[in-house]
Formats: C-alpha cells, structure tokens, sequence
C-alpha cells in the first residue's frame, strides 16, 4: 500500500512492518499505539523504525492511518485515570486542619 509520511512516499505491506519489529523491545505507551502481532507499540516507535526518519518529522496520525489502512488495531491515547475527590471535611475538621498539630517540646 502506498502512503505519505512527512511528506516522503512510502510503500507498505502488513508483513514487511510484522517483520520489521520482530525482535524490538516495545517502549511504554504514553501516547497512541499499536498491535502488532502480540504486542502493543507505540505508534511513533514504529513509525520511526518502519520509516528510518525521526519521530519529530511525523505525526502519530499520519503513522496511525497508515497502519490502520494496513490492518492493524490501532487505540487512541488512553484517558488519564480521574483521582476519587476528596472527602469532605466538616467545620471542626477543616479548622483543625487550618491550625495545624500541637508543636512537640
């Protein structure tokens, strides 16, 4: 399949890219990703490899619709887990709070 990354033509095939990251560690995901095979790649980790060009010259979307176009199973950035809010704290607790613990002698 043919596909433009950064401005640069490229002609992929599904088997060449399983076969290009055959043996690279996958880094931690922090952004979009990729499967291929059974793991799970950042989509600008194999952009990088797959291309021989630099992450900064790319974006993951334009990696993303190649690959997906390819038919791998591409997922979004995961959604940054929401902390539980705190409890609410009575008058007496919040001004206990306010002044503190009783200096030790």
């Amino acid at each position: 399949m043919r596909c433009v990354i950064a401005r640069f033509p490229f002609e992929l095939v599904k088997s060449e890219v399983q076969q290009s990251m055959k043996g690279i560690k996958p880094e931690p995901i922090t952004g979009e990703s990729v499967v291929i095979g059974r793991r799970v790649f950042p989509v600008k980790q194999v952009g990088e490899v797959i291309t021989r060009q630099d992450r900064r010259d790319f974006t993951s979307f334009e990696v993303t619709r190649a690959l997906t176009r390819l038919g791998f199973t591409c997922n979004p950035v995961a959604p940054e887990p929401v902390a539980a809010p705190a409890p609410a704290l009575s008058p007496l607790e919040s001004a206990s709070a306010l002044l503190g613990t009783p200096a030790q002698s």
